[in-house]
């Protein structure tokens, strides 16, 4: 099944798109989509646990998903 990974700002220009339509089993979850992710070059610029949204609500790891979902990794924000 696809899903779509949707990287944004330092993520984005690490990886060098701001999204990537993802290959998974049918039993995939979040960690499945981080660690292909992961395998790409640039991606040792993400930290060992970003934040994550499926669907415009944040998920955890353990989340199964399904075909069609978005995935976002989100990086940290500053603001003040």
């Amino acid at each position: 099944m696809t899903v779509n990974v949707l990287l944004f700002a330092s993520y984005a220009d690490a990886l060098g798109t701001h999204s990537l339509a993802l290959e998974v089993p049918h039993d995939a979850t979040v960690a499945d989509v981080l660690g292909q992710v992961r395998s790409m070059p640039g991606a040792d610029r993400l930290p060992r646990e970003p934040l994550v949204a499926v669907n415009e609500r944040y998920a955890r790891r353990d989340r199964a998903l399904a075909a069609g979902d978005q995935v976002a990794i989100i990086p940290p924000v500053a603001g003040g």
